[in-house]
């Protein structure tokens, strides 16, 4: 069993539809696939369709921007129920932060002699609900200011480039309990990734786990084989469920293909579990994974 819990679409930074997503990922050889844009359940309806007519099993989830200790974490939610109150508020305000910094980004990029509209902007997100620095990097491609996302991150847009803008973060041990409150679980994205550099270490994941998080995306391909290990090691010592994914972006992101890393059947069945005993106590109407 081939299990990818990590990809977006276009309803966030992806470059497939969300039914276009499961359709490749069924394609792909993948037998179950979860659906994590970033800070919004908005593909999640027409996955679930696509999956029912491949055949494939869909776990609902999202990637949520959050900060901790002054630094960046995306956390993966997995199940959660979509409206309860205050994760939605933190997700409005998340996104609103996305959508908010991109004038300030523009007239950077201007400053620098790059002329890139909002029109631009607005039509490389394609009316997503996640509009953010993806979406500028496409513009840039578009207009042939860079090669592909990347460049446009390396030159521009990353943190401490000149065209960075801030943003707004939900506190991450706040979500990992509006996300267990709303029937979910919870597991950390790519920890070691970029330039973490091996934080969060183990008092911050213990902590984490105290605060109620399932699990640490160790199979990742921003994780050295060293990394992995070490992750590895820590979930063990942690008790945490160990997750590997592909990050999968489309055409958005290079070397992150549909089951590039997968997670092992034994940790997908102790994640739900832990999911359907979040549902249960939360008392509110938690999705299920959509099954064949």
């Amino acid at each position: 069993m081939r299990i990818d819990l990590h990809t977006h679409s276009r309803a966030s930074d992806g470059t497939e539809p969300p039914g276009g997503l499961v359709r490749s990922a069924a394609a792909a050889g993948i037998d179950v696939l979860a659906l994590t844009d970033h800070d919004t359940a908005d593909g999640w309806a027409e996955a679930e369709a696509a999956a029912r007519e491949v055949g494939l099993e869909l776990v609902r989830g999202m990637e949520i921007s959050t900060r901790h200790q002054g630094r960046g974490v995306h956390l993966l939610a997995y199940l959660p129920d979509p409206t309860y109150p205050p994760l939605v508020e933190q997700l409005d305000r998340v996104l609103s932060g996305r959508r908010a910094r991109v004038p300030e980004m523009l007239d950077r990029l201007r400053a620098l002699g790059v002329d890139v509209s909002e029109d631009d902007v607005r039509r490389a997100a394609d009316g997503t609900a996640a509009t953010g620095r993806p979406h500028v990097a496409d513009a840039l491609v578009a207009l042939g200011a860079v090669r592909d996302r990347s460049e446009a991150f390396d030159r521009y847009l990353g943190a401490g480039r000149p065209a960075y803008v801030d943003r707004y973060a939900a506190p991450l041990l706040d979500t990992i309990r509006f996300v267990a409150e709303a029937g979910g679980v919870t597991v950390v994205a790519h920890p070691w990734g970029r330039s973490q550099r091996e934080w969060p270490g183990e008092p911050e994941l213990a902590e984490l786990k105290a605060a109620g998080l399932t699990g640490i995306e160790v199979d990742h391909e921003d994780h050295t084989p060293a990394s992995r290990r070490r992750l590895r090691a820590l979930a063990r010592e942690l008790d945490l469920v160990v997750t590997g994914s592909s990050d999968h972006h489309g055409a958005g992101k290079v070397d992150h293909e549909l089951g590039c890393n997968t997670t092992e059947p034994e940790e997908y069945a102790r994640l739900l579990e832990a999911a359907a005993a979040a549902a249960a106590a939360s008392g509110r109407d938690a999705p299920a994974v959509v099954r064949p």
